[in-house]
């Protein structure tokens, strides 16, 4: 099985979301947990731009949460290709948010620039790979859009994110 994780997981998994309880914690670290042990394989973008994003909200020297250990995993093995898939995404007109890959529905206008490139990396890898998504609820907003794209997002954290207002 391959996935893509978005940085919402790792951030809960990190015990540093109010709005995600317990249990929502605990899926998440058990998530992370199955790629750190070679059950899950991850796809990330060639250029690292996931790897980026993942910079800006966890510390990369892997502490103090399972959240920063991820990441210094996915800095240890992103080119190890029996852990991690490299998928390349072509940007539009060298902007850093705008991806060929990324779907045309106009349903998907108000998309968060900055997670667009886990949409492409799922549209472009050839197993189409779920993107675990925890508590990050502007994403319920596109479900139906995305899936009509092909993508699908799993909410792990089901119980709190359909708790949260939108």
């Amino acid at each position: 099985m391959i996935v893509i994780i978005d940085t919402n997981v790792a951030i809960v998994a990190n015990g540093r979301t109010e709005q995600a309880s317990e249990d929502c914690e605990n899926i998440c670290i058990n998530r992370l947990a199955e790629i750190a042990t070679g059950k899950v394989k991850l796809a990330l973008d060639d250029q690292r731009r996931i790897i980026e994003e993942y910079h800006k909200k966890l510390s990369p020297d892997g502490q103090p949460g399972v959240g920063d250990a991820f990441l210094k995993w996915v800095e240890i093995n992103w080119s190890n290709p029996a852990r991690c898939d490299l998928v390349p995404i072509t940007p539009v007109n060298s902007l850093e948010n705008e991806f060929h890959e990324f779907p045309t529905d106009s349903a998907l206008n108000g998309f968060d620039p900055d997670d667009r490139k886990f949409i492409a990396v799922a549209r472009k890898h050839p197993e189409k790979p779920p993107i675990l998504q925890a508590v990050d609820s502007k994403w319920l907003d596109f479900s139906d859009a995305l899936h009509r794209s092909g993508v699908t997002v799993e909410f792990i954290c089901e119980a709190d994110i359909s708790a949260m207002p939108r």
